[in-house]
Parts: C-alpha cells; sequence; structure tokens
C-alpha cells in the first residue's frame, strides 16, 4: 500500500516503513550515536515513542491524521546499536477517531515499548489556514 501521510518524515530519527496495509503499519529505526543520552548509551525515549507515533499514523494511512493523546508504558530500555521495529494496528475504528494499539521490539524480539495511541483523522490539515 501507497504512503499517504508524513511523507516527509525522517527516516534516521523516526523510523523506516517496512510495510503499510490496511489498519496496520511496520516501521524499524537503528538508534544512532545522536539519540544518546549519557555514559550508558542509553537511548532517549523520545525516539522510541517517535518511531510507535509514525507507525501508528502509518496504519491509519491519511494525509489528515493527527495524535490527540497516548498511553504507553517502556519495558525495556533501549541502547545504542539496537535496531527496533514497531507494530502499529488498528484496534478501534470510530469514523474520524481510530485507536491504534503499537509495539515496539529489539533485535532479541524483546518488547521495549507498548502504548495506546488515540488518533483522529481531521477535515483538513491541523495547519491549514493557520498563516505563517
Amino acid at each position: 500500500m501507497e504512503q499517504r501521510t508524513h511523507n516527509l518524515t525522517s527516516k534516521n530519527l523516526v523510523g523506516e516503513p517496512i510495510k503499510i496495509e490496511e489498519g496496520y503499519a511496520k516501521v524499524k529505526l537503528k538508534t544512532s550515536e545522536e539519540m544518546i543520552v549519557d555514559k550508558y548509551k542509553l537511548v532517549h525515549g523520545g525516539f522510541t515513542f517517535g518511531l510507535a507515533d509514525y507507525a501508528a499514523m502509518l496504519a491509519i494511512n491519511e494525509p489528515t491524521v493527527v495524535l490527540g493523546k497516548a498511553e504507553v508504558k517502556f519495558t525495556k530500555p533501549v541502547k545504542l546499536g539496537d535496531e527496533i521495529t514497531a507494530k502499529a494496528k488498528v484496534r478501534e475504528d470510530l469514523g474520524k477517531k481510530k485507536v491504534v494499539f503499537v509495539e515496539v521490539f529489539n533485535q532479541e524480539d524483546e518488547k521495549v515499548f507498548e502504548g495506546t495511541f488515540y488518533c483522529y483523522v481531521l477535515d483538513k490539515h491541523v495547519l491549514e489556514n493557520r498563516g505563517a
């Protein structure tokens, strides 16, 4: 399926789509030096969240989709060199409101993150007619 949303997303910071299907997306991210926060080479959780959010957007795959709220849990640390994969599935389709469940796994297939993302498909882009 063709990607219809978030087309300018950085593959280096948020991930690269591996699969996009109706109501499902899989996105992979290779962690890098610029993501670490300390001498132990812990990756900032914002990159894991960003990957999961991107996967949720792609599972919906509408040009005007936005995130309204997320309930998430980090279950294992991510470190430099890890390759993490997000799998997102639309759990509820309530018209303009979509509920997406996302899990993120490391290369050893250990779950590092899970969350429920509450997304909305707007009638027009969130920034349209807002001025510069």
